[in-house]
């Protein structure tokens, strides 16, 4: 097999302007990502897609390709993940280079190192009938306890029951999830951005980047932490700061980056 990493970093970010070439740790952030990737030494090609001339100069100073810039209306703040992922293997193959799976890796996700990625591809490659691998972890708050409000009235986000014993009868009674205690509920996993990997024919037969059968990657510690607002850059400065976590190892000389 062969394998690819597409990394996305567009230029656009609104809540930290500018942060994937944003300074973290001595590098821009967008450095660590390909400095994991770099050093997994799962991928065959990594590739950075972006819309951003200073995003591509900083990637490719770090190692990653960077054969094309991304169109704008693919590039946008609700832009699905599909567009950009189809629209690069298909340019990419254009040029003759194609490859039987690619791995998304998120430059959000700084703390994810190379060991991570060999062990979500060791999963990934030691199964059988699957589409696609995503990291996920456990929810901390848990959806049974959520609710959607319309007006001046609430519903239970899910509406599911526990079957428990009554008191004195020992027969079944309903228990809503959200008058549940929160030990007694399902174990419920939530996706974060660290990494997915999936074979380029669910893209090209499926148009998705899941497909239907899917197998989980339990991230370690701070692996899938994700940086999508100025309160997580200053949690994962903090981080740093205190020792809590060591970024990915990177070997070539700092680059000048957008924002300190």
């Amino acid at each position: 097999m062969n394998v690819v990493a597409l990394i996305p970093a567009r230029g656009g970010s609104k809540r930290v302007p500018g942060k994937n070439v944003r300074t973290l740790g001595g590098h821009p952030m967008l450095a660590y990502t390909i400095s994991a990737a770099v050093d997994s030494g799962i991928f065959d090609s990594i590739i950075v897609s972006t819309d951003s001339e200073e995003v591509a100069a900083v990637a490719r100073h770090y190692g990653a390709e960077v054969p094309f810039l991304r169109p704008a209306a693919l590039a946008g703040d609700t832009s699905p993940d599909i567009e950009w992922v189809e629209y690069t293997l298909e340019e990419l193959r254009a040029r003759a280079r194609t490859w039987d799976c690619f791995s998304l890796l998120r430059p959000t996700s700084p703390f994810r190192t190379a060991e991570t990625i060999r062990r979500a591809w060791a999963r990934f490659t030691a199964q059988q009938g699957v589409d696609s691998l995503r990291a996920v972890e456990k929810c901390a708050q848990h959806p049974g306890k959520m609710w959607i409000v319309r007006g001046e009235r609430m519903l239970p986000l899910l509406p599911f029951s526990l079957i428990s014993p009554k008191p004195q009868s020992g027969e079944g009674g309903e228990q809503p999830w959200h008058s549940t205690p929160y030990q007694a509920l399902p174990t419920v996993y939530v996706q974060n951005a660290s990494l997915e990997i999936a074979w380029t024919r669910v893209v090209r037969e499926r148009r998705t980047i899941a497909g239907d059968v899917l197998v989980p990657f339990l991230t370690e510690g701070y692996e899938g932490f994700d940086i999508n607002d100025a309160y997580d850059w200053m949690v994962a400065e903090r981080l740093i700061a205190d020792g809590a976590v060591t970024l990915p190892d990177v070997r070539q000389a700092a680059i000048a980056a957008a924002k300190t």
